[in-house]
């Protein structure tokens, strides 16, 4: 199992794994915040040729499932952008968070708009990386909070060879989402977990809050995040406070 962590866009990523002593780490191509297209990394080459393996994680705006055409559109273009970018990097994946509709809207098309994007892709040769979609944790109209809205957006994705899934913990637990069993009953649906985001949460059960604690401060039971990580047997990346990542670090490999 590798163990590792998001890492700062600006640093030198491979300079901070090594210090960290990690086997994989999570990056952006892009201001997260922004639409700008990513520029070449200068770091591309040695990331490609490097044994430490990475998984680029989307900007926060994209919304590929949006049924207004001025958010959706850009998303769907920066998707494809951002994979492509992160294939440069040798990236096992890029993670997309599942998005959500606005009231009153029909959800059976914001999964209809899911499909639509890796439909228009597979017609040009599918995506430079897979697509991790990653749940969320909060909203009324999320596709992709509760393993319900789950299940039906892997009924419109789930035979594209590209649909790979990110589990989020504190988004699930956000999401109102046991954790206990959570990565059998994820699989039941999906198949498959391609990565974990192994996060605590700094608020409640079910409080739809998306707020990242380290592993032993906040509402789950480090032990319950432990057993997760363990479960899925798949690539675990921290997206906890920088200051406590070290910590977080040890107590995980010592629990596996």
């Amino acid at each position: 199992m590798r163990i590792g962590a998001h890492l700062r866009e600006d640093a030198d990523p491979l300079a901070s794994a090594d210090e960290l002593g990690i086997d994989v780490f999570q990056m952006f191509v892009t201001d997260p915040q922004k639409w700008t297209k990513p520029k070449p990394n200068p770091h591309a080459a040695a990331i490609r040729e490097s044994p430490v393996d990475v998984v680029v994680h989307s900007s926060y705006q994209i919304n590929v499932a949006s049924l207004n055409n001025r958010l959706r559109m850009p998303s769907r273009k920066a998707v494809v952008e951002q994979a492509d970018a992160a294939a440069e990097l040798g990236a096992f994946g890029l993670v997309v968070h599942g998005g959500h509709l606005r009231d009153g809207e029909d959800s059976a098309e914001g999964f209809a708009n899911w499909r639509k994007l890796f439909d228009r892709q597979a017609d040009k040769g599918g995506f430079g990386v897979p697509i991790l979609i990653e749940n969320t944790a909060g909203g009324d109209h999320a596709m992709a909070r509760t393993l319900e809205s789950i299940d039906r957006l892997w009924e419109a994705v789930g035979d594209f060879e590209q649909a790979g899934f990110c589990l989020d913990t504190c988004h699930a637990w956000a999401g109102g989402e046991d954790l206990v069993g959570l990565v059998e009953r994820v699989k039941e649906i999906t198949g498959r977990i391609d990565l974990v985001h192994l996060n605590n949460s700094r608020d409640e059960f079910d409080s739809g809050r998306d707020r990242h604690a380290n592993l032993a401060s906040g509402h789950i039971d480090p032990e319950v995040l432990a057993a997760v990580a363990k479960a899925a047997d798949a690539p675990v990346i921290l997206e906890t406070p920088a200051e406590g990542i070290p910590a977080d670090l040890e107590y995980l490999r010592s629990a596996l």
